[in-house]
């Protein structure tokens, strides 16, 4: 390049220089640059980036929520993380969306991608949280019986306990029987039936709505009850 009186020399591209400096009123009197040649490395290259996609909530004891993103490149591995830590191994890379599989641990997931060449790191744009929604737990039903055709006093069917937060539908076969009935803390009872059938029960946790059906059922049979009356007095 030209000479030039400052010392600083902008907008080079990569590669090696030599510089040689020289008196301004000796142009003759030069001498180059002890730390020659100066390299300019070029411009690392930086992950490109892409969305973290998925996330949601599941039932526990389900199999989780897919994570994955958005876009990917060759030449650049993908670490899923869930706060500083790593989950699973990284990804290589395809050209197209990721898919790091289903996660089961509650948290908020983040992905950081690192250039195999340059080892230059980039996190992807936002993150994926993972909630794990609560299961009704299991109470055993309870009641059954024989009820008379003749009459109309039906059969009490209950649950042996109850969670606060969780309602207890009655069911006969597919088709609900009355409306759910809030749990107390404590066993609960349906109002008396008297149709014929095997009652179950299917527990809602309000909080995310997961479904549990109860341990066992509760069967009503019937039979025709008879009255006879003899006169006492008779014989």
């Amino acid at each position: 390049g030209a000479w030039q009186t400052s010392a600083t020399f902008p907008s080079l591209a990569p590669g090696n220089y030599n510089i040689v400096v020289r008196i301004q009123a000796m142009p003759s009197c030069s001498t180059a640059y002890a730390s020659n040649p100066v390299v300019i490395n070029p411009v690392p290259a930086v992950p490109t980036v892409f969305n973290v996609t998925g996330g949601g909530a599941y039932c526990a004891g389900g199999t989780g929520v897919a994570i994955g993103l958005s876009g990917s490149q060759t030449g650049v591995t993908y670490q899923l993380k869930m706060g500083v830590t790593n989950v699973g191994g990284a990804v290589p890379g395809t050209g197209a969306t990721l898919n790091f599989g289903n996660q089961t641990t509650a948290g908020t997931y983040t992905v950081v991608a690192t250039n195999t060449t340059s080892a230059c790191t980039t996190m992807m744009t936002g993150s994926a949280t993972v909630t794990v929604n609560p299961l009704p737990t299991a109470f055993n039903v309870t009641g059954g019986g024989t009820v008379c055709t003749t009459d109309n006093i039906g059969i009490v069917i209950g649950l042996s306990g109850s969670q606060t937060g969780v309602n207890y539908q009655l069911k006969l076969g597919a088709a609900n029987v009355g409306a759910p009935v809030a749990g107390t803390g404590s066993a609960i009872s349906f109002p008396a039936q008297t149709a014929v059938g095997t009652y179950t029960v299917v527990a809602t946790h309000v909080q995310g709505g997961c479904v549990a059906t109860m341990n066992g059922n509760a069967t009503i049979s019937s039979i025709t009850c008879g009255v006879s009356l003899s006169d006492p007095c008779s014989g």
